[in-house]
């Protein structure tokens, strides 16, 4: 097994480790349903993401591969986020993730009211 940039012998590991970031999987996953935005367009759908860390956020996807940024130098420039292939590679997963949480989530919401009622 060969280890990478961040040292690491676990392919698990590895992939975690970029998605583990604030904010990432709900950028990934606004690119993935809306499709290719613009930076203000993206900052709105990311509800509470600040433009610091969407930036920062944005650099490291686009730096793993996952997201890219096409640049148009018109007055205002424009600049769009898109998915690339690796980028939406992770789609089936990221939904089954969130098919698992969100069956978590009401699992644990139903066992509140549970406490709650006694």
């Amino acid at each position: 097994m060969t280890s990478n940039a961040a040292g690491t012998t676990c392919p698990m590991d590895f992939i975690l480790r970029i998605l583990m970031g604030p904010w990432t999987t709900y950028i990934l996953y606004t690119l993935g349903t809306s499709g290719p935005q613009r930076f203000g367009e993206l900052k709105r759908r990311v509800v509470g993401v600040s433009a610091k860390m969407l930036t920062e956020r944005l650099r490291t996807l686009e730096d793993a591969g996952l997201v890219t940024r096409h640049y148009e130098p018109t007055i205002p420039p424009k600049v769009t986020y898109a998915l690339t292939d690796r980028g939406r590679e992770l789609s089936g997963v990221l939904d089954q993730l969130a098919v698992l949480g969100q069956r978590w989530m009401d699992e644990n919401a139903a066992t509140r009211q549970d406490i709650a009622a006694e």
